[in-house]
């Protein structure tokens, strides 16, 4: 008899991990002339108890430090429009899902797509994609429109071989028709809302640099600001810092704090995974909703964006003169609500705003990424 015992998981048909102790056991038989070899694998029913939240795939197992830089906060090799409009990269979708509920406003779908890890990318940087066919107007291919990419580097199974997108279909409602004009929709949403498995997707980019980590010191507080699939790049920051084995996430001793404004409870988006990180990194990671539909702001009006924001006010003006870095992503229509939010706590406590601005500027404090 022979007992092995192997350290290292054993794979089966990538649908199940032996993670205990497997025990070989060899029983001969002998005869004369012929001799018989049974082989029988035990485990404890255990080893096929189902994987965790975070734990995608296989992969994730594995360690995410293959696609780092070397020290990892060194920018300077960051990948930027590596493919262009005349020399595309052409990826294949792996899925299509929708991620938010029937009282949605909208449907918006998470989008993964398999680039085999020659398409490199960074998180906060977006991806170009042009969608087929032509224009009507003229015949000529369709612009490239931009995305917010919604996964880390190492892409949501954390091989490093797939991004992804988050994309709200666009529709537009005839009031006279009292139905959505399809000769209105969003060209490029709607044609990767409709994707399915083995679609092919056109890409350029990766662009931007706006929208980075500065890692450098892991104690640098994040102050995240969204409305909408303007939480894209964010999801890409909290799995790296969060939920892969990452040399950042091994670093990191600031606070993360996510802002996210939506209509109602059912739009929100990647909420399990916020969730789980709040519940996993109480002392890094903070999360706040602005639910237009479903909460009150101080004046009794809706709560929007800039209200729930404006409720920390003093710990937000605090942490930006401690060296946070804040960031917005969305719609173009929440700045000007934002900056008149910040203009007024700057005006009460004696603070020159363009000035308080100007200074974050100059300190790469302040990003903006809005559409």
């Amino acid at each position: 008899i022979s007992l092995l015992r192997f350290k290292k998981p054993i794979e089966i048909r990538g649908a199940a991990t032996l993670s205990s102790h497997i025990i070989i056991v060899l029983r001969f038989f002998y005869t004369m002339k012929t001799a018989f070899c049974f082989v029988t694998l035990v485990a404890s029913a255990a080893a096929f108890a189902p994987a965790s939240k975070q734990a995608i795939s296989v992969a994730t197992q594995a360690k995410q430090d293959f696609l780092e830089a070397e020290p990892y906060y060194d920018q300077s090799t960051i990948p930027v429009n590596t493919f262009k409009n005349k020399a595309p990269f052409t990826g294949k979708v792996v899925s299509t899902k929708r991620i938010v509920g029937p009282q949605a406003t909208g449907e918006t779908c998470h989008i993964i797509i398999d680039t085999e890890g020659d398409y490199a990318y960074w998180e906060g940087q977006s991806m170009g994609v042009i969608p087929p066919g032509v224009r009507e107007k003229d015949g000529k291919p369709h612009a490239v429109r931009l995305y917010s990419i919604a996964s880390s580097r190492y892409g949501d199974d954390m091989t490093g071989k797939t991004s992804s997108l988050c994309v709200r279909r666009a529709t537009y409602w005839c009031p006279e028709l009292k139905a959505d004009d399809p000769a209105k929709k969003g060209i490029c949403s709607n044609f990767l809302c409709d994707t399915k498995a083995g679609d092919e997707v056109v890409m350029t980019g990766p662009a931007g640099k706006v929208m980075l980590m500065p890692e450098e010191d892991p104690s640098t507080d994040y102050i995240m600001v969204a409305t909408g699939t303007g939480i894209a790049p964010y999801r890409g920051f909290i799995r790296r810092l969060f939920f892969e084995d990452t040399p950042a996430a091994q670093a990191y001793k600031g606070e993360a704090w996510l802002f996210l404004g939506v209509a109602n409870s059912d739009a929100l988006l990647y909420d399990d995974e916020f969730q789980e990180a709040k519940s996993k990194f109480p002392d890094n990671f903070r999360l706040d909703y602005a639910l237009s539909r479903e909460q009150e702001n101080k004046k009794g009006g809706k709560m929007y964006i800039q209200d729930k924001v404006e409720e920390y006010a003093d710990e937000v003006f605090e942490k930006l003169n401690n060296g946070a870095h804040i960031y917005f992503c969305g719609l173009k229509g929440m700045m000007p609500g934002i900056q008149d939010m910040l203009k007024g706590v700057a005006a009460e406590k004696g603070l020159d705003y363009d000035e308080w601005l100007k200074g974050l500027k100059k300190a790469k404090q302040w990003h903006v990424e809005v559409y």
